[in-house]
């Protein structure tokens, strides 16, 4: 990796960090990134798959005291590993050949839910102003496909994940996200489990993108608050929406 790529990835690893503490999706950027350099698509999925997990980790740690009751959080751990465990082998049981034509219609997906973010979030919100009974069997069938989703693409499925917590539990939304925080990383971490064993991870890569996306997560927490979400929003999906179309002329039309 020469000098110009190692920069493109260690800016990429600090934009990573300051969307995904701002406003989710940050992970769209070092996928992107990383396809730039010349690293192909399904190890640049895999890579950084592993590189934005230590991230993951840092979430629960900092919401770990508005964690819902063990006995809850035990009831569907078992769903997000399977959904993490099968969406993992299916992306490694994927031809390259095969891979290569669905990333573009991958990063086009996830700015799709990025861009989508808004109005599942307003869905949140009113689902929480009124009271539901809980579905515990619908809540494991959603919790699982949103591990199919994570350990397969990836990118957008925390968003994923807190609207259908939301929508079936009655909880206030500290725990809903501190629970999806916690979801989040169990299947970010079978699924790395899964790419260190079994597929093949550009190592120099995630050097540079762990420190970098860890810096961005402290610098976006503490500033880019400070600045409106939407156009920060905007711009990534635009720009994950404009490489998707770019990728899907090159690769598949």
């Amino acid at each position: 990796m020469d000098p110009i790529e190692a920069t493109l990835l260690l800016a990429a690893g600090v934009a990573t960090g300051a969307f995904n503490a701002v406003a989710g999706g940050g992970s769209l950027i070092a996928f992107s990134a990383l396809l730039g350099t010349g690293i192909p698509p399904l190890t640049a999925k895999l890579t950084s798959t592993v590189a934005v997990f230590p991230g993951n980790v840092a979430s629960v740690v900092g919401g770990y005291r508005d964690l819902p009751p063990r006995r809850d959080v035990r009831r569907i751990l078992p769903a997000a590993v399977l959904g993490g465990v099968a969406g993992s082998a299916l992306l490694l049981l994927t031809p390259s050949r095969v891979f290569d034509t669905i990333v573009p219609f991958l990063v086009l997906a996830a700015s799709a839910v990025l861009g989508l973010q808004g109005r599942l979030n307003e869905l949140v919100r009113r689902s929480a102003l009124r009271g539901r009974q809980k579905h515990p069997a619908t809540l494991q069938v959603l919790v699982a496909l949103g591990g199919v989703y994570g350990g397969y693409i990836g990118a957008g499925f925390g968003i994923v994940l807190v609207a259908s917590l939301a929508l079936l539990q009655h909880e206030p939304l500290t725990r809903t996200v501190a629970l999806k925080n916690l979801l989040s990383a169990v299947i970010s971490f079978t699924a790395v489990a899964l790419y260190v064993f079994f597929g093949t991870v550009n190592w120099a890569g995630v050097a540079i993108l762990v420190p970098a996306t860890v810096v961005g997560g402290y610098v976006g927490a503490r500033l880019l608050r400070r600045l409106p979400g939407a156009p920060l929003k905007a711009v990534i999906v635009t720009f994950g929406a404009v490489f998707g179309l770019v990728l899907l002329w090159r690769n598949v039309l």
